[in-house]
This record gives structure tokens, sequence and C-alpha cells, in this order.
């Protein structure tokens, strides 16, 4: 199907097609991953995940940080307490519960800042290139020489525990991914022809950029940042398990495992939900994460 190129005002290149004929690469994308059901289990614990987190208020038996009774402690699931009490007497169910709430905000937060930077970073290196390309990508070398936790376990112990900073170090950690994947598709987009034909009528180069380039970018950078969110939460688990992340008496999943590892043989449950709960909401976002790879790549499509 041929479209018609035509010269705005401002100096767009744009063209005759619909706007139902621009949306519709996210329409497909969305019935296949509605046909796949490895997507589609990705999406539903997804959208339960966010139904949790919303109304935890709701759903929680009691409070997960003050509702504790000392002479419960360590008591198995029951009809009381479902998934049993923790070292203190608390509610484990309560405190997953809440949970979400921690684990969904750190992962936005941390792929938020990754995507914002990252993004920024790889598309003046790959659409500018010459000294930009080379001091931004070897930053970006540097930064993936080293192993993500460990990166993130200094960033921590510099700038001091907490969950704030461990956002913050997870976000920094996953800037060289971001940076590395936009930097490749402004490349392979900046020498299309409708790029070419904005320049040639004097657009000016972050107009090209940012209503050209970068929105033509969109498959990959959605496709990173719903697998990035997954990544982030476990890296997040992993500091607060080290002690470094949320600390008490936050019902974060991470520090909940730090919390009962003492009694893994006495009281496994103490373990056991908290790491299934990192298990399956990583899974989650792993799986729509490819399903959207699988649906907005057009080498996947027969």
């Amino acid at each position: 199907m041929s479209t018609e190129m035509r010269l705005g005002d401002d100096g767009d290149i744009s063209g005759t097609a619909s706007q139902q004929d621009k949306k519709r690469p996210f329409l497909d994308a969305l019935v296949s991953i509605l046909k796949s059901k490895t997507s589609l289990i990705g999406l539903i614990i997804i959208v339960l995940l966010l139904l949790v987190a919303v109304f935890a208020p709701l759903l929680a038996p009691s409070n997960p940080i003050s509702g504790g009774d000392l002479f419960n402690r360590y008591k198995g699931p029951s009809a009381d307490h479902w998934l049993g009490t923790d070292e203190l007497g608390r509610d484990i169910l309560s405190r997953l519960i809440y949970g979400t709430r921690i684990s969904i905000q750190v992962g936005i937060i941390a792929v938020g800042i990754a995507l914002v930077i990252g993004t920024f970073l790889g598309a003046i290196s790959g659409f500018f290139g010459r000294w930009i390309d080379m001091i931004v990508m070897r930053i970006v070398d540097i930064l993936m020489s080293f192993p993500s936790i460990l990166l993130a376990i200094a960033i921590v112990a510099v700038m001091g525990k907490g969950l704030t900073n461990t956002m913050i170090a997870v976000g920094i950690v996953g800037i060289p991914q971001f940076a590395r994947i936009v930097r490749s598709s402004v490349l392979s987009v900046k020498e299309t022809e409708y790029v070419e034909a904005a320049r040639a009528v004097g657009a000016k180069s972050y107009r090209v950029l940012f209503r050209h380039v970068l929105p033509n970018c969109l498959a990959p950078i959605i496709v990173q940042t719903t697998l990035s969110i997954g990544t982030a939460i476990l890296d997040a688990a992993g500091l607060s398990f080290l002690g470094l992340g949320a600390q008490p008496p936050k019902p974060e999943w991470g520090a909940m495992l730090d919390a009962g590892r003492a009694a893994l043989q006495t009281a496994p449950w103490v373990v056991i939900f908290p790491g299934l709960a990192i298990l399956v909401t990583v899974l989650g976002f792993n799986l729509l994460g490819d399903g959207l790879r699988d649906a907005l790549d057009p080498r996947t499509k027969k």
C-alpha cells in the first residue's frame, strides 16, 4: 500500500495514512498476546498483582507490621493464618500482599530511571554519532563490564541502605541495556527514506530525532521495559536479602527471605511463600515480555 507524502507547515513529513493504520501494529501485538497461552498467562499474573497492590488494605487479613503476636510466632498454615506466621507472629499472607506494593513500586521506578536516562543516551549516541557516540558507548561499556548485582551492591554501599537508594542503584544498573538497544534501533531508523526526507526539507535535528526516529523505535523499548521490570524486582529482592535494600519492618519479599532463613528447617513456610511470590512475579513479566517481543518483531511473523 503506497502512502502519499506531504510537507507540513512545520517542516514535518507525514503521510495520508489514517490513525487506525498507525495503531495497527500495537493492536496486532495485543491480539497476538491474547492468542498465545504463555503470554496470556503472564498478562493475567501481572493484572492480578496490580489488583492485589491496589486493594491491599482490603485483602490483607491483618496489619503487616504491627499485627504480630509473639505467642503465635512460627505457626504453620492454618485457618487463622493461611500462610502461617513469621518470627514475630505476623501474618505472612498480609505481609506478602503489602509486599506486592513495594515490589511493583521498585520495578516501575527503577526501570523508569533506566528507561529515561538510557533512552536519552542511546538516542543522542546513535543519532549524532562521532565523539558523542564514542563517549557514551565507552561509559556504557564500563558499566556493563561489572556484574549487575555487584555494581548495584557497590552503589548502595556508597549511597547507604534503604529502599530509595536500592531503586536508584537498580535503575543505574539497567541504563546500559536501554542505551544499547535504543542506539542500535536509532542507527537503523535514521537511514530510512522518511528521515532523509525530513532532513531535506529543513527539519531541525532534535525534531527529526523525537518526531520521526524515536517513535519508530518503540517496539524494542517496550519489550525491554517489560523484561526489565522483572529483573529489577529480582535485583531489589537480592539487595534486601543481603540487608542493603528495604529495612525491617517493611514487608519486602527479599527482606522476608532474609528474616526467615534462620528458621528454614523448623518453619520453611517463612521463606517458601516469599520465594514463590518473587518467582511468580518475575515469571509473569518475563512471559509477557517474550510475548511482546514475538508480537512486535516482524522477523518472527510468518
